[in-house]
């Protein structure tokens, strides 16, 4: 059957076999930084690359909540590999949904990823600017120059990038009136060059390297969701929903990863003091129990969000404080597991500290927990007016009952 006509719980199991199998390198990955090019190719023989594309280009036309599954069973096994197929998944929706993918790009990278592995991801975050989430528009420049766009400009944190067959790039145009847009660029494009300068201290097979591009020529046609500089960065809140649940889905299958061991290990461990397992000592049994509500609370959250973006309902900041929440409790859950593990825990031929490690660079994933909490305060404060007059009476907030649209990016 092919992967177009395969039933989910089909393509869950072979995600859940291939996570089984793909844990068993995953200490090898982490410790030579190396990006886990087997894998891809493994979940492209499985029908998995292709998870989120639409049934008109071929593709099994799954929603969120599947999406979610699978790179939460992924990163249970291989966590760098599942950030990559998150970010491949978030955009391969954008294109199938936003109306900003001109329709011969949209051909072009479905027809591919149905073809073989052309992973895609975009590339935001500048050296001198950060992440476009802050505000400030992109220094990376397009000049027009007859049939094609010219792009000069120095990208960092672009994740998977040796792996990639292409990468949407964020610049701004060189125009009387500049715009913003996403360049869709070859990644074997002349003028692009790999920079390896990801060192991080988790998630370290993500390849997640800067790139410069220096007078990259792409055709002028390939150029999506332009708009005038001058309104600044708008995302579609149903885009935002998957990018910031299908990350989050990144982390809670590092914790539930963690999860497994330390539950393995405090049924197993018989000290010869105890003459018992240590999970029926109160403090580890506690312990365990944090473990399970944290993670029951991280999978019912994802799970709602993923529930109302399929169903095409507003989320307002909601998908935000959700990967908030999750990436937190990913963090305590790992950090829990530690504690629990003692001295085992920490030695590098167990897995459990390589979690904790990855677990916390979920933090870093912009927009980050502080300026989430600023958009919930936003949300929640009543818009600012003009003082009413002491007649006037209490005034109801505009906002009660209403959901602003998220106006963030991903890195």
């Amino acid at each position: 059957m092919s992967a177009a006509g395969a039933p989910f719980p089909d393509l869950l199991e072979k995600a859940v076999r291939l996570a089984d199998r793909f844990a068993l390198g995953a200490s090898h990955y982490d410790a030579a930084g190396e990006i886990p090019l087997a894998n891809f190719a493994a979940l492209f023989a499985a029908g998995l690359l292709s998870l989120t594309q639409g049934k008109e280009t071929g593709g099994p036309g799954l929603g969120l909540a599947e999406a979610q599954a699978v790179v939460s069973e992924i990163a249970r096994g291989e966590p760098s590999t599942a950030l990559v197929l998150a970010m491949h998944y978030t955009h391969h929706r954008a294109a199938a949904i936003s109306g900003t993918w001109p329709r011969h790009l949209v051909e072009r990278v479905t027809r591919a990823n149905l073809e073989g592995i052309a992973l895609l991801n975009s590339a935001q975050v500048e050296p001198r600017i950060g992440s476009p989430s802050h505000g400030a528009p992109p220094e990376t420049i397009a000049r027009r120059d007859g049939k094609v766009w010219r792009i000069s400009g120095h990208k960092k944190y672009t994740t998977g990038i040796t792996a990639l067959r292409w990468v949407l790039v964020l610049a701004t145009t060189r125009e009387p009136e500049p715009r913003i847009a996403s360049f869709l660029v070859p990644t074997n494009a002349t003028g692009l060059r790999v920079v390896e300068a990801w060192n991080a201290t988790g998630m370290r097979a993500t390849a997640s390297h800067d790139i410069i591009l220096e007078d990259v020529a792409i055709p002028a046609e390939d150029i999506i969701d332009a708009h005038p500089a001058s309104e600044g960065l708008k995302r579609d809140e149903q885009r935002m929903a998957w990018y910031f649940t299908l990350i989050a889905a990144v982390y809670h299958g590092i914790a539930r990863a963690a999860r497994d061991w330390i539950v393995h290990f405090a049924a197993s461990h018989v000290p010869g003091s105890l003459g018992t397992p240590i999970a029926r000592v109160p403090r580890i049994e506690d312990g365990l129990g944090e473990i399970e509500v944290r993670l029951t609370t991280n999978a019912r959250l994802l799970r709602s969000i993923a529930d109302d973006a399929d169903a095409g309902r507003a989320l307002g900041v909601e998908a935000g404080i959700v990967k908030h929440v999750v990436i937190e409790n990913a963090v305590a859950i790992t950090s829990l597991a530690l504690d629990l593990g003692g001295n085992p825990g920490l030695r590098r031929d167990h897995p459990l500290e390589r979690h904790h490690r990855d677990a916390i660079c979920g933090r870093a994933h912009a927009p980050q927990n502080a300026m989430i909490r600023v958009m919930a305060a936003k949300a929640a404060l009543p818009e600012q007016r003009p003082p009413a007059s002491p007649e006037s009476g209490p005034r109801r907030s505009a906002n009660v009952g209403r959901r602003p649209v998220v106006e963030a990016t991903p890195p």
